[in-house]
């Protein structure tokens, strides 16, 4: 597959990727090299110049790379008309977005107005009206930027699920550490090209260690690290002031490191059982093999 517009220089050239259920995608690359243009080929909102698309799934998510809101609406009524668009009853997809909404930790509630969100929280409504019916494939432009740190952790188990439910995902993130750590497999674009860069392998629960930090005895909350962008993590989520991370035993000291640095206490280190995404039963065949040829 390979694009270009009009007659000027190709974005794409001879793109050959496969996309199957349970996979979890990263691309990177720099800016202006062709993240977006795959992403939107792949959500079939754009077409390749030559070469095609098949097996792409009946439901996709898509979230672009800004959500532009600015409508008066609420954030849980414009969740609730595109559920509507999308086939689902409207007592369904206000309870579905709501549950997304609160999951997400929406700044002002459900009951925002769009116009009055800031980016980060834009993003949560953009990622919620992915979400409202289950994709078969999720793709993400940039799905972390802005986001606050809950919010980084909620959406790597929201990725989690969709995998586990037999979905693929693909998303775009300009931090190559991010890619590693989130994905199970990494592509590179340069030049138009598309090239294998590996990602981590899906993990397992004796692959896995669970850490609990909390804030140190003066109370005070440390501020960072980027949890995300750290090698080998896997989740990071709020519970109350501590923080509770997902990661791969082999960066675990470097994690801990990291961590003490910042001035956070550890309350805990244990295996962690594997999540849905990462059981291998979890993976069922479903009917979405996506296909980029040349």
């Amino acid at each position: 597959m390979s694009k270009r517009y009009g007659a000027g220089r190709w974005i794409l050239r001879e793109v050959d990727l496969e996309v199957t259920p349970g996979d979890v995608l990263a691309v990177v690359g720099g800016n202006g090299s062709g993240k977006s243009t795959l992403l939107r080929i792949l959500a079939g909102l754009s077409r390749p110049t030559s070469g095609r698309v098949t097996g792409r799934p009946r439901e996709i998510g898509y979230v672009p790379d800004r959500f532009t809101a600015h409508d008066r609406i609420s954030a849980l009524s414009y969740l609730t008309h595109m559920g509507r668009i999308r086939g689902l009853p409207t007592a369904g997809a206000r309870d579905r977005a709501g549950r997304l909404l609160e999951r997400l930790a929406l700044a002002g509630g459900r009951d925002a107005p769009l116009r009055t969100l800031s980016k980060g929280n834009a993003q949560k409504v953009a990622l919620a009206q992915a979400l409202l019916v289950r994709p078969g494939l999720l793709v993400l432009d940039e799905p972390w930027s802005g986001l606050d740190a809950s919010a980084h952790g909620v959406l790597g188990e929201l990725i989690e699920e969709v995998a586990a439910d037999g979905g693929a995902v693909v998303f775009t993130d300009h931090r190559e550490a991010v890619a590693e750590a989130r994905a199970t497999g990494a592509y590179a674009i340069g030049e138009g090209r598309v090239t294998r860069r590996g990602g981590r392998p899906a993990a397992d629960g004796a692959a896995v260690a669970e850490i609990v930090l909390t804030a140190p005895a003066d109370g005070a909350v440390p501020a960072g690290p980027d949890w995300d962008a750290l090698a080998g993590v896997l989740a990071a989520s709020r519970r109350g002031d501590a923080v509770v991370l997902r990661v791969e035993r082999r960066h675990s000291d470097a994690v801990l490191l990291a961590a003490l640095r910042h001035r956070w206490s550890v309350d805990g280190l244990t295996p962690a059982a594997p999540t849905a995404a990462t059981a291998p039963a979890a993976r069922a065949d479903r009917d979405v093999p996506r296909k980029v040829t040349r």
